[in-house]
């Protein structure tokens, strides 16, 4: 009944009512403008990203553990993930920066909203972390010639102006045999019952407008993006929210939220 927002990096093509990106950007100015507003509030369990903050627990076990499978990466040590070279597109506050720099992973946060990457720089310094925040684009990063060995496109992919051309960036961005995590919402009427009726308009766990039911990405087309952009599906597991326990959890019910690992083949 969430839709776990990651950050206003990009946004899909606009809505009526929406700002038009600019020529050659994924970005909508109207995207970035609603998240800047409220980019104090990242770190705060109990404001407007209360549902991502539920959301996270599960996200972050899921990319722990495929990571650790994947790399074939000691689970006992502290830092696994040193070595490792990670981005993190339309990161936000930095939720999931965090964590894969305390497990010692090397970070680059990017967001096109200069008051998110503010916030998330600022908490970061807090915490005594070094993590490399950017206000910037992942067409921008790919044009630069940037590498990763892991991609979190975590929430992001529905707010972009060009899916396809989006997927491409990232993962022309990949090392080969690197993967990439994407976390989304289904095209589905259930999505549009709870991600936006349910969580915005009668739960209010979101701002209203957050979403656009159109905007929201069908399992296929997920599979035909990925494909298009010579990425291999590894995995696709649905992520679904329990009232009686208030947590999320994986499923196999993908009609709602959905998560996807995919590789960049070796050869």
């Amino acid at each position: 009944m969430n839709s776990a927002k990651q950050g206003p990096s990009h946004s899909q093509t606009p809505s009526q009512g929406h700002s038009s990106p600019e020529k050659g950007s994924s970005i909508d100015p109207a995207d970035v403008a609603r998240f800047s507003a409220i980019a104090a509030e990242w770190w705060d369990p109990a404001g407007k990203f209360r549902p991502l903050h539920k959301f996270n627990p599960v996200r972050l076990t899921f990319i722990r553990e495929r990571v650790l499978a994947h790399f074939s990466l000691n689970a006992g040590d502290p830092h696994p993930f040193k070595g490792l070279r990670f981005l993190d597109i339309g990161c936000g506050g930095g939720l999931l920066c965090e964590p894969m720099t305390r497990l010692g992973a090397d970070v680059l946060g990017a967001d096109a909203s200069e008051r998110n990457i503010t916030t998330a720089s600022v908490h970061a310094a807090e915490q005594d972390l070094t993590i490399d925040y950017r206000a910037t684009t992942a067409e921008a990063l790919a044009e630069a010639g940037e590498r990763f060995d892991v991609i979190l496109n975590m929430e992001v992919i529905e707010h972009v102006a060009n899916r396809d051309q989006f997927l491409k960036d990232c993962a022309s961005m990949l090392k080969p045999g690197g993967i990439m995590f994407v976390a989304t919402l289904n095209r589905t009427l259930k999505a549009h019952a709870l991600a936006i009726i349910g969580a915005e308009y009668v739960l209010g766990w979101l701002p209203r407008g957050t979403h656009q039911w159109s905007q929201f990405v069908t399992i296929a087309e997920m599979e035909a993006g990925l494909a298009e952009s010579k990425l291999k599906l590894l995995e696709l597991t649905g992520v679904s929210y329990s009232p009686f326990t208030d947590k999320w959890s994986l499923s196999k019910d993908t009609d709602v939220n959905y998560m996807a690992v995919a590789e960049k083949p070796a050869s």
